[in-house]
């Protein structure tokens, strides 16, 4: 009898192998090993690895704590700036070692298969309409810039929060990190 928890550990350790390895280098192979299950269990989850990278990304997107962007106990600003540093603080744990699942993917795969494209934008969509969401809330409080385009801005944002991740692994430091919030609490969100 199969174990009720093993499509969840399948994908718990596909989201770890292929974040830390990237979907390229991490086999079918390494993510049942990892999950602690046979090889041959993976095939009764999931068609493929493509099909579990999606559901993944899925997951990932559930841990991108979209929701405390819509706190109303907290002022929008410090809202986006808590997000941001949580990510950054989760990266800096990883000893710079790992970027954003959503990026890593768009840039790894994306050109390569259509469903995990669209899995990918969908995931950028929704943090991006989450972010847009609070920008607006922040020009209603008078925080913000009126004349900013609440969803142009956010994408902008993500474009930059993406962009430091990846110079801040190449790097190997914090200084990215810095530059973003600089600009963007400092500049852009005044």
């Amino acid at each position: 009898m199969a174990r009720p928890s093993m499509r969840k550990e399948i994908v718990e350790a596909a989201l770890e192998q292929f974040h830390s390895r990237g979907f390229n280098a991490a086999g079918v192979k390494d993510i049942t090993d990892r999950a602690g299950v046979p090889k041959g269990s993976f095939y009764n989850h999931f068609e493929s690895k493509e099909a579990l990278a999606i559901v993944a990304l899925e997951e990932y997107g559930l841990t991108r704590r979209l929701q405390d962007l819509a706190d109303p106990d907290t002022e929008p600003l410090t809202r986006i700036r808590k997000h941001f540093e949580f990510f950054r603080d989760e990266v800096l744990g990883y000893g710079i070692t790992r970027g954003c699942l959503l990026g890593n993917f768009g840039a790894e795969i994306a050109d390569h298969n259509e469903a995990i494209r669209a899995a990918v934008r969908e995931g950028f969509e929704a943090w991006g309409t989450a972010l847009a969401s609070t920008i607006r809330e922040a020009q209603q409080a008078g925080a913000v810039r009126a004349e900013l385009d609440p969803e142009a801005t956010a994408r902008f944002i993500l474009s930059a929060w993406e962009g430091a991740l990846l110079l801040a692994r190449t790097d190997r430091s914090a200084g990215a990190f810095d530059s973003f919030f600089a600009v963007t609490f400092g500049t852009l969100l005044t």
